[in-house]
């Protein structure tokens, strides 16, 4: 019997994760979690992060890919055009008026432009998102490392997430976010995007500026990223589950 390779194993487990998701996602808006579900939702996401992480180092890499993978449209998933007011101010303006704010747990809270973002160092990188759908793009994406403007503001040792906030309202519903935790938003593939194939990123694809982390599915890759919060526990924020779709019974680890 030929030994499993280790990227099989984890090509394995992301099929098994994402069947999962994907029967999650056909009644996410009408999921009740009970107790005895939460425990279980619970259960699940802490062995698929633990045996994901005994394949994976702690630096390992998601897979890259050549210009010639990279999909003639990236197909935009959940909100594609916000209609809250002061993001449709910002657009209108080009963004110049945009801030990033970050704060929380930090040394050092700070609020950048997108001009100021792109001075920073850049990583460019051609990566494929998979969806909880079932479905595949590769884009190739440019933005600044998470970890480095991390190091800029200087986390605390109480910090234990990173939580972005963003501009959008799904359906009309609550804020969308999401949250990392600290291994995974100091990973090198792990940045805040902000151009998408060459050009700068689409409103659909989450202008001005979306999270990539590339080791996890699609639905943590939040868009339209307005502020990013240092916490030590999110149970404060949102229904407490660490992200919008968390909140209605994904789990919160989505490891790949």
């Amino acid at each position: 019997m030929t030994k499993p390779t280790d990227s099989g194993r984890r090509r394995f487990l992301t099929r098994s994760l994402m069947a999962g998701g994907a029967t999650l996602l056909a009644g996410c808006d009408a999921l009740t979690r009970s107790d005895a579900m939460s425990k279980l939702f619970d259960a699940s996401s802490a062995l698929t992060q633990q045996a994901q992480r005994l394949l994976a180092s702690r630096q390992s890499l998601a897979r890259e890919f050549t210009p010639a993978d990279i999909a003639p449209t990236f197909r935009a998933n959940g909100t594609t055009n916000p209609d809250e007011e002061d993001y449709r101010k910002l657009a209108e303006g080009g963004f110049r008026d945009w801030r990033l704010e970050i704060g929380g747990l930090v040394d050092k809270p700070q609020a950048l432009s997108l001009d100021e973002l792109k001075t920073m160092p850049a990583r460019t990188q051609i990566t494929r998102h998979d969806c909880v759908e079932g479905w595949s793009c590769i884009g190739q994406w440019k933005g600044v490392v998470l970890g480095d403007l991390l190091d800029r503001v200087g986390v605390r040792d109480q910090a234990r997430f990173v939580v972005f906030h963003c501009a959008d309202r799904y359906r009309g519903g609550d804020a969308y976010y999401e949250s990392l935790d600290m291994l995974e938003a100091y990973h090198p593939q792990t940045q805040l995007a902000y151009a998408l194939n060459g050009a700068d990123l689409p409103i659909a694809n989450g202008a001005p500026l979306r999270l990539r982390a590339e080791r996890q599915l699609g639905y943590k890759m939040a868009k339209y990223v307005m502020r990013i919060e240092l916490v030590e526990s999110f149970t404060h924020i949102g229904r407490g589950r660490g992200g919008y779709w968390e909140d209605r019974g994904y789990n919160w680890w989505a490891g790949i």
